[in-house]
């Protein structure tokens, strides 16, 4: 798993899919390249103090050392958006929220493919 670190990369996915959860906002979008999934964590200033925004992006970050490989999907990226809650939220209820919103992405993802795949046997 790699980070993403271009503000354009962040912009990209920012208008991909997404699912909200208590403590975060997880945003994906598919690549057309061959590479692994890649990572990225964003707190905004409304979120609190520079403590409690570095704060919440350890947590965030942790959440993700913790995901088994198959979860995150090779040729995606995933953006980590903190919310506030994640600094009093229950780490293992984050995790589970992680684990439900990468589910619910993944199946919203293979609809999608399903229904690329019916328009291009239309035509």
């Amino acid at each position: 798993m790699d980070r993403l670190r271009q503000r354009a990369d962040f912009l990209a996915v920012a208008n991909g899919t997404r699912v909200s959860a208590a403590a975060f906002v997880l945003q994906c979008r598919r690549r057309d390249d061959g590479g692994p999934a890649r990572v990225g964590f964003t707190v905004t200033k409304k979120n609190g103090s520079a403590t409690e925004r570095n704060r919440i992006r350890r947590r965030l970050r942790e959440l993700v050392k913790r995901l088994d490989a198959v979860s995150l999907r090779p040729h995606s990226d995933y953006v980590l958006v903190g919310r506030r809650a994640a600094l009093t939220r229950d780490f293992s209820s984050m995790l589970e929220d992680l684990h439900a919103g990468l589910h619910r992405l993944n199946r919203e993802a293979s609809k999608a493919t399903r229904r690329e795949h019916r328009m291009n046997d239309e035509t």
